[in-house]
């Protein structure tokens, strides 16, 4: 389960690249109920996305030869120069090197042996986002690859993922934990390139946030100028999810999440 009791390989940061930052807080304001709070003057335009006063995301303006559009995932690290150094080791590549966040932390960018990109963020001041697992915020994480085996591999070198296959019609879901809580702190998951519905995706990361009406939310995307690249799909003892983009082609997913079984339900 997706929290924000941080360890070591967890996600504990994304932020949105977007050519139109002001665009893009409407949108989500809309979408999520999101406001900006601008990170300051020396931030070079960075800010955060907060829901009801806590940190959601975070949010830039970003070129084209920044990349495309896109959403960026970041993981615990305690050591950003190890981990990045780490990295270059299994195969993968130092997009941007670790740096120091105005003492707020040190982050880097690092690429995956599929090239996809990625985040490592050891905490300073700043531990994280503010909220996850709640509607408007970030619940579940998945990597689209063309080598799973490949890619667990990858990861559990440089972070430290377990992972676990799990049973679902049609075929065996690759789950993935951090070395500390195990399959209890189970945050996303692993799927190949092959089996997306969406063609043109490639390799690449999707967050998925809660909300709590599927359809509705999707409505309001297409209102607003985004796409629908999955419609809304019921999975059983999953939830119904959707996967969209936001006007500018940042991709993300959406999920109203199954009731969680008891312990006292047999």
């Amino acid at each position: 389960m997706l929290t924000t009791r941080f360890v070591n390989g967890a996600p504990n940061w994304l932020d949105v690249g977007t050519p139109d930052i002001d665009g893009a807080i409407s949108f989500y304001r809309s979408v999520f109920g999101w406001d900006f709070r601008s990170a300051g003057p020396d931030s070079g335009g960075y800010g955060f996305f907060q829901l009801s006063g806590r940190t959601a995301a975070g949010g830039m303006q970003t070129t084209s030869e920044q990349g495309p559009p896109s959403w960026t995932v970041y993981f615990q690290s305690a050591d950003a120069q190890s981990t990045a150094k780490s990295a270059e080791q299994a195969g993968g590549t130092v997009l941007v090197p670790p740096m120091d966040v105005m003492g707020e932390g040190h982050m880097a960018v690092l690429a995956d042996t599929a090239g996809v990109p990625f985040g490592i963020w050891q905490p300073g001041r700043t531990k994280g986002i503010g909220v996850a697992g709640e509607p408007g915020s970030l619940c579940w994480l998945e990597l689209y690859t063309p080598d799973v085996a490949r890619a667990a591999a990858f990861y559990h070198r440089v972070l430290g993922w377990e992972t676990e296959g799990v049973s679902f019609p049609g075929g065996t879901y690759t789950c993935v934990n951090p070395e500390v809580g195990g399959v209890d702190a189970m945050f996303g998951g692993v799927v190949p390139t092959a089996g997306d519905p969406v063609g043109d995706a490639g390799a690449h990361w999707l967050p998925y946030f809660e909300v709590t009406d599927v359809d509705a939310t999707v409505s309001r995307v297409v209102e607003l100028g985004g796409l629908i690249q999955v419609p809304g799909t019921d999975l059983e003892g999953v939830g119904r999810v959707a996967r969209l983009s936001d006007p500018y082609g940042a991709r993300f997913a959406i999920i109203r999440s199954a009731p969680r079984a008891s312990a006292d339900q047999g």
